[in-house]
């Protein structure tokens, strides 16, 4: 038996990048997708698993997160959250800025197993007051924002850094206004990097963030509540939205403790105007509710209706699209052999949003296992062979 390959047979393969979802033998060897094959053609020697039954899908990742544990008071452990929610990529979104990067990469992205990029945040402190009795506005003290700060660190790391976060609103930003999203879209462009852009409570309001936006910069926390919401009072997708989208805008939900309203996703998604991605927003306060993680989050959406393959597609192939990663999110021959086991659960499940709002779905997304680099992770259950 050859350990170095992995044989997973008799899985419903789904991949967004291939828009398939079919039953296929997945192959994986070198830490890559070797092939997929017919059910139950012959494959050399190798360790082979029966996954019938079970979803097989590229290992997850959520483009919104808050990883810096233990340097940020908002920050959690990833790797108890990956064994929970089959993410193999986290993002994180801001938590460092130029002033204690470094130890982001040291202690969090070099130590871990798993795959870590980051939206570095254009606060030269990164978030560093987001907890339960203290919230201090990182983006409000302008003395903190420099540009050439975010340049100089971003080219240090440019294997990490895939872009400039920015925090924008009252509760973000205090009194800065448009100031922070300005230097972070100078940052920005000098490095050809997205930017991912917060919203909060006015001011500056939707419309002023919007229209400073580029092609491939990310809004996230679309679908939080009034105010700032992205529906109008009659449950319509504003314009400003819809042009924003039009010119290339991304839009990612960032659930969080504050940004996943259901009656405004209802009516969105009603109005045809489904999520780029959809992350988690993982912090100190939203990790055991209510968003928990990207997977609880995903299933959310399947609830309101969304399909299963355009579903895993915002967890897979698009962030991996924004992250310019093209061998992660997909089981393409020649992709990372990252994936995530998943069970389709049928049954009456109870889902809350940030207002407490219960949502009764009749599915759940579980992780049965991970897959990373092209081996089990944690280490499997022996009986599998």
């Amino acid at each position: 038996m050859t350990r170095d390959k992995l044989i997973l047979r008799g899985g419903r393969v789904l991949d967004p990048s291939q828009e398939l979802d079919a039953l296929k033998d997945v192959v994986l060897a070198e830490g890559r997708v070797l092939k997929l094959l017919e059910p139950g053609a012959p494959e050399d020697s190798g360790e082979e698993w029966d996954v019938s039954g079970k979803l097989l899908v590229p290992g997850l990742i959520d483009l919104h997160t808050h990883v810096y544990w233990g340097a940020t008071s908002l920050g959690v452990e990833a790797e108890p959250l990956a064994r929970r929610s089959g993410t193999t990529t986290f993002v994180d979104a801001g938590s460092a800025g130029p002033g204690n990067f470094p130890g982001f990469q040291r202690f969090i992205v070099d130590s871990s197993p798993l795959r870590f990029f980051a939206f570095m945040n254009v606060s030269y402190a990164g978030i560093y007051g987001f907890s339960a009795k203290v919230m201090a506005p990182e983006c409000e003290d302008l003395r903190l924002l420099h540009a050439e700060e975010c340049v100089r660190v971003a080219r240090e790391f440019p294997q990490t850094i895939v872009g400039i976060k920015v925090r924008l609103g009252r509760n973000a930003g205090g009194i800065a206004g448009l100031t922070p999203l300005h230097v972070a879209l100078e940052a920005a462009e000098e490095l050809d990097l997205p930017i991912m852009a917060h919203i909060d409570f006015p001011p500056p309001s939707r419309e002023e963030i919007l229209q400073n936006l580029r092609p491939g910069d990310v809004l996230t926390h679309c679908f939080r509540p009034f105010p700032n919401a992205l529906v109008d009072p009659k449950g319509k997708t504003r314009q400003s939205v819809m042009q924003a989208r039009e010119r290339g805008v991304l839009f990612d939900v960032g659930h969080g403790m504050g940004a996943l309203s259901f009656d405004v996703a209802r009516k969105m998604l009603a109005d045809g105007f489904r999520p780029d991605t959809i992350s988690s927003d993982a912090h100190v306060l939203s990790v055991n509710g209510p968003a928990y993680d990207v997977l609880t989050t995903l299933s959310k959406f399947l609830c309101m209706g969304m399909p299963l393959l355009d579903t895993l597609r915002t967890a897979t192939s698009t962030p991996a699209q924004v992250l310019r990663q093209p061998d992660l999110g997909a089981l393409r021959p020649g992709a990372h052999a990252d994936l995530a086991i998943l069970q389709l659960e049928e049954g009456e499940f109870s889902y809350r949003d940030v207002h407490g709002q219960e949502m009764l779905g009749n599915q759940r997304l579980t992780l049965d296992q991970v897959i990373l680099k092209g081996k089990p992770w944690p280490e499997a259950d022996a009986s599998r062979s």
